[in-house]
Order: C-alpha cells, then sequence, then structure tokens
C-alpha cells in the first residue's frame, strides 16, 4: 500500500519486510552510548571538547568515560554513540596512522588521515545498523596549509569538512545553537575554550544523556586543542575555572530574575 511506503528510511523497509530490527533489542539498549561531543576553529587551530557521561539507556552507566583523543601529533578525535565500538576504532585510527608514518617516514595529510577514518566508519554499516553508531568529530592542524580543519561524518562513513564548528550526540542539536550564537571569525583561545564549555553546559541542561560539570566528583568535560605546537589538553584546572565562571553568570542572572 503507498501509505506503507517508508521512503529513504531504510531501517523502516527492513521492518516492513519482516526482518527483525536488532537495534530495538533490549541487549543493545542496555550497551553503554556516550555523547556530546563538539569543535570549533579559532585562530591558532581547533578544539575539541566532550563531556564525560555515558548512558545505557536511561542509566548512567560512567561518569567519568573519555571522549576526546589525539589521533596523532597534529590531530584528534572525539566519539559520540556506542562506546565500545567508538573506543576499539580510536584506538585502531590511532595505531594505523602511527604505522603509516613508521613505514612512509612521514605522516599521511590530514586529508588522508580524514579518509581512512571515514573508510572505519564505513566498515561499522553493519554494526551501526543494529544500533552500535558510531559518529566521531575528527579535528587537526593542517602543517602543509597552515590552519586547523575539522571534519564530520555520517553513519555511512560521509565525510564532510566544515567551515567554523561541529557537534555530534545527543545533545549536539542545544550546543550547537549555543556556538552559532556565539560564535566569530578568529576567536582567540580563551574565548573558544568559554564558547564550548558554554555549549556542553547548555547541552547538559536540556539533554539527560550529556553530562555537565560534576562539582562534587571534580569532573568536568575534557577540552584539548590542537594548534601547530600539536596536540595539547586545556589543564583541568583551567577547566574546572571556566565552568565555575558559567556556574557564577547563571547564579548571577536567577539571582537579579534574568
Amino acid at each position: 500500500m503507498p501509505e506503507d511506503d517508508p521512503g529513504p528510511n531504510f531501517v523502516a523497509l527492513v521492518d516492513n519486510m519482516g526482518v527483525p530490527n536488532h537495534a530495538q533489542g533490549s541487549l543493545i539498549d542496555e550497551l553503554p552510548h556516550g555523547t556530546t561531543c563538539v569543535a570549533i576553529k579559532f585562530d591558532s587551530g581547533v578544539i575539541l571538547a566532550g563531556d564525560r557521561r555515558a548512558t545505557s539507556g536511561h542509566h548512567i552507566s560512567h561518569r567519568t568515560m573519555e571522549k576526546v583523543f589525539p589521533a596523532d601529533q597534529f590531530s584528534g578525535i572525539a566519539i559520540a554513540g556506542a562506546a565500545g565500538p567508538a573506543l576499539e576504532m580510536v584506538r585502531l585510527f590511532q595505531l594505523q596512522l602511527e604505522h603509516y608514518e613508521k613505514v612512509e617516514g612521514k605522516p599521511l595529510s590530514l586529508d588522508g588521515k580524514a579518509n581512512q577514518l571515514s573508510q572505519m566508519i564505513r566498515q561499522n554499516l553493519s554494526f551501526a545498523m543494529q544500533g552500535l553508531a558510531v559518529l566521531p568529530i575528527f579535528a587537526g592542524f593542517d602543517t602543509r596549509m597552515g590552519l586547523g580543519r575539522l571534519f564530520q561524518f555520517d553513519v555511512a562513513g560521509g565525510k564532510y569538512e566544515e567551515a567554523s564548528f561541529a557537534a555530534t550526540g545527543s545533545g549536539s542539536i542545544h550546543a550547537t545553537t549555543v556556538i552559532k550564537m556565539g560564535y566569530k571569525e578568529e576567536l582567540d583561545e580563551s574565548t573558544g575554550v568559554e564558547l564550548v564549555a558554554n555549549a556542553l553546559f547548555e547541552a547538559a541542561d536540556e539533554d539527560s544523556a550529556t553530562g555537565g560539570p560534576d562539582l562534587i566528583r571534580d569532573l568536568y568535560p575534557i577540552i584539548a586543542k590542537i594548534t601547530e605546537d600539536g596536540y595539547q589538553p586545556i589543564s583541568d584546572d583551567n577547566v574546572a575555572s571556566v565552568f565555575s565562571s558559567i556556574i557564577d553568570e547563571r547564579r548571577s542572572k536567577m539571582a537579579g530574575g534574568g
């Protein structure tokens, strides 16, 4: 019947054909999933950030998960999606980049690294259709072009270079709104860190799967920068200070009726 046509929705088509949809199984729902990650360009490179929460359905399975990693000296990757496959993909990606540099005597180009990650995501498509999708953000400093660049991917491995910023994960829509409102060309590092921190803070406020700053456990989202000096994590003290300022600002607005 025409009204039963699922259109471009492949999962709905599979359901209509009577093929079991494992993505709806309780086992998949109970596996840890991680969100939310963002990346923006600033005047010296790129900034990557991610919250620390992993969820299994409505249950918080981990509060200290790391989602932002160095890929090599001049690039990094932030992960969202099924935690197990995502972490495995990061480790394999790091190993492949290291192996290429040892064999060839020079690092792979930034475009080559993004293409390699795209292939790995495409190879995960069969698992993604079962609910084990991995949707990373890849960013780095292109030493040949002398600037920061960032890439997003779809579940089938499609690669898309973003001009200014990117977000992935269940809280990405809220994070993107904050970044759109605060982004401007040639951000300095301090303003860029504040912007991604605000984006994750608002995402955590609206999305239950995204973890915000945990003052009791002294846990904060991970933020890193990638410049001509390479991949460098922003220190825990600096990140804590930024989130403390955000919280103080929110309290001041509430006290003032704003």
